[in-house]
Parts: C-alpha cells; structure tokens; sequence
C-alpha cells in the first residue's frame, strides 16, 4: 500500500461527514428561484447580473462552534467549508483578492474559526475551493496566467496558514457545469502544488469523471444526480442536502427537511461501496443553523450505524493509472 492509498484509506474509515455551504450565494439567492450562482453566464454568455458587494457579508451570529456540535450530533467524522463558491468570494483575508473578507462588513476570518471550531470537536476539518471564479473572470473561456497566479496563490495560503489540512476538495475545473479545462490548467499543475505544500493532503476534484485520473477520491455530486456504477468499490465520495438547495433560503426554516430514513437509506447504499456520505449544512446569513435542520441532524445520529474500519484496501479498489 503506498502513501496516497494509506490516505485514501484513512478518508474512508471516516466514513460520514458534512458539506458546510456558507458564502456570498447564502446572502444573494435567498429569495431566490435561481440556483446557487450565475450558471447562464459561465455556460450561455449572459451578462453578469448578479456581482456581490463584499460589504453585504456580515454574519454578526456567527459561531462555528455551533456547526461543529451539530455535525457531532449526526455522528459526522469529517467536514468541509465553502472557502470560495464559484462567485468569488473568499472567507479568508486572501493577499491575492480584495474580494473578500478583510473588504467585508464582518472581517472575521471563517476559514480559520471552522477549523478551530471543528478540531476542537474531533472532527476532521478540510477546506472547498472553486477554481471557477466569476468574479476574477476565471472559467471556461479564459485561464490566464494572472489567472493561475490568483488559483495557486490563494491555495497556497489554504495550505500554509491554517496547519494540517486533510484533503482539498475543488469545484469548476474541468468540470459540465463550467470552469477551466485540464488544457488550460493541468490537473497535474495543480495536485503538484498540492502535495509539494501537504503531501498527505488528498485532492479531490468535483469534476472529475474519469476514475481517478484527475483527483485523489471520486467524487459524486449526489444532489445533482451523480452515482456510482453498483460495482465500484472506492474511493469515493458523495454529497447529498436534506434542504432544497445547497445554500440557504428563506423558506428553510419553515420547510420540513428530508428524513433521517432518507440519509440513512443513501448510507447503507454507499458505505459497502466505500464511498463516504456527507450532508449538507447550509446557515442563514447570520451564522446561524435553523433548528428543524439542526434536529433533522441529531435524527440521524441516533440511528446511524457506521462501518467497521478498514484494515486493507478491498478487491477492486481503483488506483490511480499512469
């Protein structure tokens, strides 16, 4: 067993864990029918209709200890924060963008609070990051080279400022939905940096549909209707929301989430697979967790039953070709 599949393994016996969907989309559309960001302006060409002013971001509520003792309550291992979504915005004081928190209402860094927060709870906390930048201009039609030095220059603060990070989850890079093509920006270009900062940091690519060439875990956006082929045997990934999207709305609150039966049902589907399950937290534009969410949680947890851990990697478990 080499290096990547000891952590490949190690991913896996985590086993369940949450999605924490928490930026500029939380404060923009959540009044809105549209999805969470401007898919038509990346995909069609049309006119940027929705740009976020970075003083519109002011969670006064906020306190990711609270996300943390929730997730605990479902019985989640791992977790991973929105640092970035494909609008731009980055909830860290990057050097390389005034698009974000150091030019925001509330400057508070949530990167570095969500980690605290959630290794103070035993919980192992990684990081997102879209590629796909709207606001930088950053997609499927232009990748330059100021481009690329924004993309590496804000994962290198990820991986350098904030200790440990587990795994890198990253979002429109080569991807249907949208973002820069491997030609324009090399999957190896960037899992070098990856792992020249944090070898053991797996890299996982939203995108990817090709194995593992391409990421370090297959990832299945469940939510948007990616599964697994029955035979596959890990590593692998898939995020599901018992909300309506994956960022918050107005009529969350008031809205019955989907039932502990319903995740539990998708667990017993993926865990025999290795693929590990996240669900989504999606908090309102103070911080806060509504609480039909938060017991929609805790109803998980009193019922889940995990897997034992693995101890070698089982027949059929990709690896990566070249």
């Amino acid at each position: 067993m080499d290096r990547l599949q000891k952590n490949q393994m190690d991913f896996i016996n985590l086993r369940l864990g949450t999605f924490i969907h928490f930026n500029s989309a939380t404060v923009q559309f959540q009044d809105s029918d549209i999805i969470d960001w401007e898919f038509d302006h990346e995909n069609s060409g049309a006119p940027r209709c929705y740009p976020f002013d970075e003083k519109g971001w002011n969670p006064a509520e906020l306190n990711c200890c609270e996300w943390a003792a929730i997730a605990k309550s479902a019985g989640c291992r791992f977790a991973a924060l929105t640092t970035k979504h494909h609008e731009g915005f980055a909830l860290w004081p990057s050097a390389y963008s005034e698009h974000c928190v150091k030019n925001a209402a509330c400057k508070r860094d949530v990167v570095r609070e969500f980690l605290e927060a959630f290794r103070a709870s035993g919980i192992t906390a990684g990081l997102y990051f879209s590629i796909l930048d709207l606001t930088a201009g950053i997609g499927r039609k232009a990748c330059t080279a100021e481009h690329k030095k924004l993309i590496k220059g804000q994962i290198t603060e990820l991986l350098t400022q904030y200790g440990e990070i587990p795994f890198l989850i990253v979002d429109g890079w080569n991807a249907p939905w949208g973002g820069p093509s491997y030609e324009m920006l090399p999957f190896e270009e960037l899992d070098c940096l990856v792992k020249s900062l944090q070898p053991d940091c797996l890299f996982m690519n939203i995108g990817c549909s090709q194995g593992l060439q391409g990421t370090d875990v297959v990832f299945y956006e469940n939510a948007a209707g990616q599964e697994a082929d029955e035979c596959f045997a890990g590593p692998g990934v898939s995020c599901n929301k018992l909300t309506g999207t994956w960022f918050w709305r107005k009529e969350d609150p008031v809205t019955e989430p989907a039932g502990a039966e319903w995740a539990l049902q998708k667990m017993r589907e993926y865990f025999p697979r290795n693929i590990n399950f996240m669900l989504n937290i999606s908090p309102n534009p103070t911080g806060k967790v509504d609480a039909n969410l938060a017991e929609a949680f805790e109803a998980v947890g009193k019922r889940v039953v995990l897997p034992p851990p693995l101890t070698s990697l089982p027949d059929g478990w990709l690896k990566r070709q070249g």
